[in-house]
């Protein structure tokens, strides 16, 4: 994955804009900044009450202050606040409608809640039916004619690996959908979905944070007696092999490190807390740029996805483009939010 360093700002759709640093997502030709916005909370709640205009003010200040550090990629979800989010994402384009070319957007289709039904559970439909239709769902909330990329948001036990390509087929050759993803998913559900596609695989998002380290625990911990549980599969291998870039959601493990309130906390976020912030000092920069910085560091370029609706924390956030932590800064991270010393 290439990526391409410039400093300064430059203005777009009349926005003045950071300019971040930059990579190749996977295998695809976009070149995206290596920190995204998650668009989950810009909805504003998940119940069936409507969008209000307060909402969506909000939302359009929000991805105002991400454009406005620098950020390209906005990730979406057919699901967020049951479609709330990208309908009020879509407000951006009154703004600035010329900046579509230059915003890329994801949206995750696969997930079928049971909101309305207490019979109904919570499922996953990789059908090629569900697939399209949601993506037509999306498209109309988000006004847009096209998605840049398009995620199968968890594991279905029940997938036919031949209808999810024709679904990606049929969306590829009518230019409504230009690369596609997976996420949650482990190296072997890759390799075999992957076998049945034409075309490839460019993303996996995965949940990764200072204290969900499970990506990294597997190849620690092996060999070892009384291991922790690892649930990884060699995923992180199999994707930088074969150019698949990891997104990490929830990057800033829910605010947990970085003063958020939290009832009991445990010994090991105070800990780790302790760390962050000492880091942060040292760094002159906010305990939310340690957190990205320490993502950003490993060598697989991990593409850290915040999704707080806090401007200065997405402003802090993104610090992290310009911090550089070394071997031991990273490890002291790593032990830190593993709650015990390597092996």
């Amino acid at each position: 994955m290439k990526q391409v360093y410039a400093e300064g700002s430059q203005c777009q759709g009349g926005i003045m804009v950071l300019i971040m640093k930059t990579q190749t997502l996977g295998a695809s030709d976009l070149t995206v900044t290596r920190i995204a916005y998650g668009c989950m909370p810009l909805g504003g709640g998940w119940d069936g009450s409507p969008l209000t205009d307060e909402t969506r003010t909000k939302a359009v200040k929000i991805i105002r202050t991400a454009l406005d550090q620098g950020i390209n990629f906005y990730d979406h979800a057919d699901i967020y606040c049951r479609g709330k989010s990208e309908t009020a994402f879509s407000d951006i384009w009154q703004d600035a409608a010329s900046l579509r070319p230059s915003i890329i957007i994801q949206s995750k289709v696969g997930i079928r809640p049971g909101w309305d039904d207490p019979n109904i559970p919570t499922r996953f439909d990789f059908s090629y039916e569900h697939i399209v239709r949601s993506v037509e769902g999306s498209l109309q909330r988000l006004k847009t004619d096209y998605l840049d990329v398009l995620l199968l948001h968890r594991p279905d036990p029940l997938v036919e690996p031949e209808e999810v390509a024709r679904a990606f087929d049929e969306l590829h050759q009518s230019g409504k959908v230009r690369w596609f993803g997976v996420s949650n998913e482990t190296a072997a559900e890759i390799d075999f979905l992957q076998h049945y596609l034409r075309q490839p695989i460019v993303a996996n998002q995965v949940e990764f944070n200072m204290m969900h380290t499970h990506m990294l625990d597997e190849g620690v911990i092996f060999n070892q007696y009384n291991p922790r549980q690892a649930r990884n599969h060699g995923t992180i291998e199999y994707c930088r092999l074969h150019n698949i870039t990891l997104q990490a959601w929830a990057p800033l493990a829910n605010g947990k490190l970085t003063g958020r309130k939290i009832d009991n906390p445990t010994e090991s976020i105070k800990r780790a807390s302790v760390v962050v912030e000492q880091l942060a000092k040292e760094k002159g920069v906010s305990g939310e740029a340690i957190l990205i910085a320490w993502i950003l560091r490993h060598p697989a370029r991990i593409q850290p996805i915040i999704g707080t609706t806090s401007i200065d924390r997405i402003a802090n956030a993104c610090q992290a483009d310009g911090v550089e932590l070394s071997r031991d800064e990273w490890y002291k991270l790593y032990v830190a939010g593993r709650g015990e010393n390597m092996p």
